[in-house]
C-alpha cells in the first residue's frame, strides 16, 4: 500500500527530499503523497523514508492502496529504469520494509 499524509502535518517539508520517488508534493494544506509514485521506499530501504523524518508521525499506511512486495518493487523499476534493483528474492530487510522486523506499519 502506499502511504499517506493525514492532516496532522505541521508543513515542515522534511519529507519531501527523502523520498526516492519525489512522489511528495507540498498540497493546499499540507503535503502529499502521489500513491502513484510510492512505492514505500521497497527496493531502496527497509523502512519508509517519509516515516522515519517526520516529527509528528503523520506518514501513515493507505489502507485504500494496498499493494505487495513484488508490486511495489516493479513499480520502483518503472520509475526508474535506468536504476539497478535487487530481485525480489535478493530483497533484505535493508531494501525492503517487508523484510524488516523492526518497521513500524506492517501490511503484510
Amino acid at each position: 500500500m502506499s502511504t499517506l499524509i493525514t492532516d496532522e502535518c505541521i508543513n515542515c517539508g522534511v519529507c519531501e527530499p527523502e523520498c526516492p520517488n519525489e512522489a511528495i508534493s507540498e498540497g493546499e494544506d499540507f503535503y502529499e503523497i502521489d500513491a502513484d509514485l510510492c512505492t514505500e521506499c521497497v527496493g531502496f530501504h527497509g523502512e519508509e523514508a517519509c516515516q522515519e523524518v517526520c516529527p509528528v508521525d503523520c506518514c501513515i499506511p493507505d489502507e485504500d492502496n494496498k499493494e505487495t512486495e513484488a508490486e511495489l518493487l516493479e513499480k520502483a523499476q518503472k520509475l526508474h529504469p535506468d536504476d539497478t534493483f535487487p530481485g525480489l528474492e535478493e530483497l533484505t530487510n535493508e531494501t525492503s520494509l517487508f523484510r524488516n522486523p523492526d518497521r513500524k506499519n506492517a501490511n503484510l
